[in-house]
């Protein structure tokens, strides 16, 4: 899921300047207009709406193309928009808000508040703080347990918060990023004991409602009745198409909310004014911004984007993305989900942010407004950035191409002499359970808590399948590889993606399946 969100965009080693246009001066609006309509041709997008945050006002604010394909309704500085893990950030300062009022510390003890938290290590239990819960060095895999919620299922926030104990570390604790969102689903769960009330009524009461964020909602259901919604869209098998949005109430402080340019320009504001909103409301210390725009977790740097940026240092701070840029101090977030990506970026030192919503999940329509924008700003030497990231996203697909091919399914015409054999039910212990069951096209895969994921298996090789997702919009196609105990019967089975394509939400390779024996409750 592209609550990936955070991943920062890079551009390929062999990007080239593509042009590096003098100038130093902020981009004027009739040139934003025209860079906004080059990228949604570029890039299949729908609809975009940009905002520009100067010295506490919005000084540009306009929309671009349409909510819906199809539809008449078109975008504009109200229509709102899934902000995905942009919505991180508003957690973030929630848990600031305790801090300030002297009912939470930073490296407090999870355990302290949330008594039922368990890793799968002891040692990382008891040590892990509030603060390691934002900050994407748990231990865990990218996207670790995301299956939780990809696609919409019916587990709960508890639930979530259980499934931690069985999700196995790649790395030691601390040690490395790795992006995730479960941890931001606990960040919420700790906020409700310590304020007296749900992550949803907290936010929604501290923070929407102080800033006159109206039309913005901690999630699609608490909208007005008259909000002017962006529908999602992807592209499927070479066609652009509208999805169903994806509700996530289980990690919703990870990347639920709901909003538009007019909303977030406030949000945006009181940040660059260090918790002050524009009216005067102080909704968190200065002492806590600081915090919040900290280095805690170090990113890599030395991509072709980083070189073109003057970026020498990169790091996660709580709930933000922090490098330097063009000599300043860049604070940044991408958000994203099934078709719709966003993003909000800042820099402090000139007063200036950047809003960008799009309803498709193209992440490079992003990186060209944003850094076309702030960059005039910076009076840095202007970059072709539209050009740049049409020849990497061109790349980035030929690439994708080339590693699918090298690792396509066997052609072997190999077929399960007895196909019932590998039916039944299987357990993982955080995901639950599966079932395989013959059909009339063969054998089917169906995983319990949702009913998106399901799918007939195709033979590929000895007690190897791939299951094809009726959805064909999830691109997520996954190699289903059998084991068998000593006695030659079907034990149990493991999975991995198919094609680089799918997105890291769709984390297979930490399930492990085990078969259930008939009669007994796993």
């Amino acid at each position: 899921m592209k609550i990936e969100a955070t991943r920062r965009l890079t551009f390929g080693v062999i990007a080239l300047l593509a042009g590096v246009i003098a100038a130093a001066a902020p981009l004027k609006p009739t040139e934003i207009d025209r860079l906004a309509r080059q990228t949604m041709a570029a890039f299949s997008v729908p609809g975009i709406a940009v905002g520009v945050v100067k010295d506490g006002r919005l000084v540009f604010a306009r929309g671009y193309g349409v909510r819906a394909l199809g539809q008449p309704g078109a975008v504009d500085p109200d229509t709102v928009f899934a902000i995905g893990s942009n919505t991180k950030a508003f957690t973030s300062a929630a848990l600031a808000i305790l801090v300030d009022e002297g009912k939470l510390g930073w490296d407090d003890r999870v355990i302290d508040h949330l008594p039922d938290f368990r890793m799968s290590d002891p040692y990382v239990t008891r040590e892990f703080t509030v603060r390691d819960l934002l900050t994407h060095r748990s231990g865990l895999g990218l996207g670790a347990g995301d299956l939780l919620f990809v696609t919409p299922t019916d587990f709960t926030r508890t639930d979530l918060v259980h499934a931690l104990r069985y999700l196995k570390p790649v790395t030691s604790f601390r040690s490395q990023f790795a992006y995730d969102n479960l941890m931001y689903a606990v960040a919420g769960e700790v906020v409700a004991p310590v304020a007296g009330e749900s992550w949803e009524a907290f936010v929604t009461r501290r923070i929407l409602k102080p800033l006159h964020m109206d039309q913005c909602a901690v999630n699609a259901g608490q909208l007005p009745p008259d909000a002017k919604l962006a529908a999602p869209h992807v592209e499927t098998e070479g066609r652009l198409q509208r999805v169903p949005p994806l509700e996530i109430p289980a990690v919703a402080p990870a990347g639920a909310i709901q909003c538009n340019v007019t909303g977030l320009s406030r949000w945006v504001a009181t940040q660059l004014g260090h918790g002050i909103a524009p009216d005067g409301t102080r909704l968190f210390s200065e002492s806590q911004a600081a915090q919040m725009w900290t280095p805690q977790t170090l990113l890599p740097t030395g991509s072709e984007r980083d070189r073109l940026t003057g970026t020498h240092f990169a790091a996660y701070g709580l709930g933000w993305g922090l490098e330097d840029f063009e000599g300043y101090k860049r604070v940044s977030h991408d958000g994203g989900l099934p078709g719709m990506v966003t993003h909000v970026g800042m820099i402090p030192e000139l007063n200036v942010g950047v809003i960008v919503l799009t309803n498709q999940q193209e992440g490079a329509a992003l990186e060209v407004l944003s850094l076309s924008i702030l960059e005039g700003y910076t009076g840095a030497a202007r970059h072709d950035w539209l050009k740049i990231a049409t020849e990497e996203a061109a790349r980035r697909k030929a690439s994708i191409r080339e590693s699918d091919a090298r690792r396509a399914p066997p052609t072997s015409g190999w077929q399960p002499a007895d196909p019932g054999k590998y039916a039944g039910t299987y357990n993982d212990p955080w995901r639950g359970n599966v079932t395989i069951a013959p059909a009339d096209d063969g054998l089917r895969l169906t995983f319990s808590h949702t009913q998106d994921l399901s799918g007939r298996l195709t033979p590929v090789g000895i007690n190897l399948f791939v299951v094809r997702w009726d959805d064909r919009t999830l691109d997520a196609d996954a190699y289903v590889h059998f084991t068998s105990d000593f006695s030659g019967a079907i034990s149990g089975f493991t999975m991995e993606a198919v094609s680089d394509s799918t997105d890291f939400s769709f984390d297979f390779q930490d399930l492990n399946f085990t078969r259930v024996a008939a009669g007994t409750r796993p």
